[in-house]
């Protein structure tokens, strides 16, 4: 699965870590249409990963202009062999179907090292279950919790006028962190019904 020449026109004047921002305004606006006037981030028209900031998630059409997953170095749509190394996934696995089939399995799947912690998670609330003889506690269940922590990485935090800090100004930016996150934690308290 690869772009067509019209995206990879596009996609050749976006550096590694960049997306739609760093083209000029004129071919902005030539190459999203309407999608320019729309509200968001679009984060992911014309975007190129870079070996310096962690992937985004993987989309099941790597080749799409606003999902788009190009190689950092090269103006190609990323492989299902990439696409398996990205998930973490074993290399003697092997994926079946076809392209399109290939791509939507490993988007859709959850990285092998999240999959572990999760399966960690429930295998010791079970054992802490199981150690009670499979009884629940005695008493009113707690009640559900909402907990917001920071978010994942915003790639637009790496931008300032529309210009990519870390890779275009010449300067040593190693320096260079975050902005404050809006909500660094809160929870809400949900009652379940009916108790």
């Amino acid at each position: 699965m690869d772009f067509s020449p019209r995206k990879k026109k596009y996609l050749s004047l976006v550096p590694p870590g960049g997306n739609w921002r760093h083209l000029p305004e004129a071919l902005q606006r030539e190459s999203m249409g309407k999608a320019f006037f729309a509200k968001g981030g679009r984060s992911g028209w014309w975007r190129r990963l870079s070996y310096d900031l962690p992937c985004p998630t993987l989309v099941t059409m790597p080749n799409h202009a606003s999902t788009a997953l190009c190689h950092p170095e090269e103006v190609r749509a990323l492989t299902v062999r990439e696409y398996c190394r990205i998930q973490e996934f074993p290399d003697e696995w092997t994926v079946c179907g076809t392209p399109a089939q290939q791509y939507a399995q490993i988007g859709n799947a959850v990285p092998v090292r999240l999959g572990e912690i999760a399966g960690k998670v429930l295998a010791n609330a079970l054992d802490r279950l199981a150690e009670r003889c499979w009884r629940l506690r005695p008493g009113r269940p707690r009640p559900y919790r909402k907990i917001y922590i920071q978010s994942h990485i915003r790639t637009r935090q790496w931008y300032k006028n529309g210009e990519a800090l870390q890779w275009r100004d010449g300067k040593d930016n190693s320096a260079l962190v975050y902005a404050s996150p809006k909500t660094r934690r809160a929870w809400a308290v949900m009652e379940k019904k009916g108790r």
